[in-house]
């Protein structure tokens, strides 16, 4: 079973975690019962130990994938000379009528003919914790309990099943014209869980039905209604899967390792919840008039505001979904690393760096919420205003910036636009709301800071903004300067920024994020080169939207949409070849899309 392109995936999920679903039938990734918990399945990172579950028909065929419209159900179809077969993979969300889940995590497959005997085949070969975990395979009547110590994989099975003699059961079966049979694979904690998932049923079209109008329910409250509905729901759609429930926590991407360069080293467990990616999240949200996951996340928000600062300040740059602090990350050298990207890391070290840019981020998230959402509380501002005189005290700190650099700290411009944004939205919250804050001092920060940045981080023989004070490498993080309303589009400093960034950074309308050997050869610290970085290019959209050139926004936003996969979705990067690169689906990409599509849709036609 050879690697597959990341951009032939689906996605499915119940907000607790997702499986990634290939276009031959197969789910190479998914992690139980959690977006961070051990993988089951992990073919994607190894395609020898990772571990698999398929479903295919055996007759040679075409595979094509859809998703039911306006759900996350995802329908794999088989189209050969023998007849049509499909496979509609979810994850079913259950609520009583209290609203309450039933607690089960779960995959439900529903394999069906629609033309012809279809003769399809199964494959299913868990490889637990990241193939670091043995287990025993047990066959009963029900299907198969694939027992490891602390987790149970249970796969229910209308069919027979055999053992494969490599910790793995299959099985071939026909499926006549009109009908279909259900599988169910489910996690189990326990012998008593185990023993209750095996004697519950499973109605495969209850089960769908009920999942289909969740999700529509949930997408018909949003108030996107231009050019790209279809673009921006799928989006939507993406950033409710890589919501965490229980918590609101909102994770970066579901997958970890996926490569930025084929064979390269930068590759990193997104699994976590990003300070910066989720305030920009919860924008995306409040934009597309779902206010309730945006006080949902608000409260984790809050939760970690209010906690003691730490080695890095009031706020580390990234949390695990329940909150937690420590993430250590781990080498798994016994895993190939997709098509032989090494290494395939578990955690994230970056949690320790200190990156400045979070606090603008996070408050100007806070007074989007303030205004358009709920009102804060006067707690929650105090906390708030520690932070800011925080800032006040530190912004003159070298980081280690939005790109976690590891190669030690510099000056970087995009971190103190930020904490500008932090000291300005904080003002604006005050004003709003008449709370206390020293004015004064807050005043006198926000403006140093702005005379800074046009001092030192403005290069006035290439007419641009840098990316680190006192050199003269790009950075495409500037193009967000009018978005965060620190310049106006159309002044001459940002206009120069805009042409040198079209000039040097930009390759057939797609962004690169930095002069990677400009200058000192900054970079990130790391060899090799990487892919352009998706929400640069929605930022490059929406500047130049800004900016008045609505025609060449557009242009550029419409390319970008024909380098999502076939069903809208986006990794983190693009490759030389079009080709999806770094952890997928990727939040950032998708909210850039949201954020690009509702701000071009109000101007086209101006121009």
């Amino acid at each position: 079973m050879p690697y597959k392109p990341i951009e032939s995936y689906g996605v499915i999920g119940d907000m607790h975690s997702v499986a990634l679903v290939g276009m031959d039938g197969s789910i190479d990734w998914c992690c139980l019962p959690h977006f961070d918990s051990p993988s089951i399945f992990a073919a994607i990172l190894d395609d020898e130990k990772g571990g698999h579950f398929q479903i295919v028909a055996t007759h040679e065929a075409s595979f094509k994938q859809m998703y039911l419209p306006d759900t996350n159900v995802l329908l794999t179809r088989f189209l050969g000379a023998e007849g049509v077969g499909e496979v509609c993979d979810f994850m079913p969300i259950h609520r009583d009528k209290h609203g309450n889940r039933n607690g089960i995590h779960q995959i439900v497959r529903i394999v069906r003919a629609v033309r012809g005997s279809i003769h399809f085949r199964l494959s299913c070969r868990p490889a637990m914790d990241f193939a670091r975990r043995e287990h025993e395979v047990v066959l009963l009547p029900e299907g198969a309990v694939f027992d490891s110590e602390g987790q149970d994989v249970i796969l229910l099975s209308p069919v027979p099943l055999k053992e494969d003699g490599k910790g793995g059961v299959t099985a071939e079966f026909v499926v006549e014209a009109g009908s279909c049979v259900t599988f169910a694979l489910r996690h189990a904690d326990d012998w008593t869980a185990r023993n209750d998932l095996l004697s519950m049923a499973i109605d495969g079209e209850e089960a769908r039905s009920r999942t289909v109008q969740f999700w529509r329910d949930w997408l018909s409250k949003s108030k996107y209604e231009g050019r790209w509905r279809e673009m921006v729901n799928r989006s939507a759609l993406v950033l409710k899967l890589l919501t965490f429930e229980p918590t609101g926590a909102i994770v970066a991407a579901p997958t970890t390792s996926l490569p930025e360069e084929i064979g390269g080293v930068r590759n990193w467990d997104y699994r976590y919840v990003w300070i910066r990616d989720a305030a920009f999240t919860l924008y995306a949200f409040l934009r597309l008039g779902f206010t309730e996951e945006a006080t949902q996340f608000m409260e984790w928000l809050r939760a970690r505001v209010s906690e003691h600062d730490g080695p890095s300040g009031p706020l580390q740059l990234m949390y695990g979904i329940d909150g937690r602090h420590e993430l250590p990350e781990i080498d798994l050298s016994h895993l190939d690393g997709y098509r032989g990207s090494h290494p395939v890391r578990v955690g994230n070290l970056a949690r320790t760096q200190l990156q400045l840019d979070i606090y603008g981020e996070l408050i100007d998230a806070v007074y989007i919420y303030d205004r358009h959402a709920k009102r804060i509380s006067y707690d929650f501002w105090c906390d708030l205003r520690r932070m800011v005189y925080w800032v006040i005290d530190n912004w003159e700190r070298e980081d280690e910036g939005v790109w976690e650099v590891r190669n030690g700290r510099r000056q970087f411009v995009y971190s103190k636009v930020q904490c500008w944004v932090a000291l300005d939205r904080a003002l604006r919250i005050a004003d709003s709301r008449s709370f206390p804050i020293d004015r004064p001092r807050v005043i006198a920060a926000r403006d140093k800071i702005y005379e800074t940045i046009m001092a030192l981080g403005y290069d006035k023989e290439r007419q641009t903004f840098v990316q680190v004070f006192g050199e003269n490498a790009l950075d495409a993080s500037n193009l967000i300067m009018p978005l965060m309303r620190f310049i106006a589009a159309d002044d001459p400093r940002m206009l120069g920024t805009l042409d040198e960034t079209l000039k040097q950074l930009v390759s057939d309308s797609l962004v690169y994020r930095y002069e990677l050997e400009k200058g000192s050869g900054l970079g990130d610290g790391l060899t090799g080169k990487e892919g352009t970085f998706s929400i640069c290019t929605f930022w490059l959209v929406e500047a130049l939207a800004r900016a008045g050139r609505h025609r060449q926004a557009r242009f550029i936003f419409e390319k970008m949409l024909t380098y999502a996969n076939h069903l809208g979705l986006y990794s983190e990067q693009i490759g030389h070849s079009g080709e999806a690169l770094g952890n997928f689906p990727q939040a950032f990409t998708h909210l850039g899309l949201v954020s690009a599509a509702f701000y071009l849709n109000r101007v086209v036609g101006k121009e």
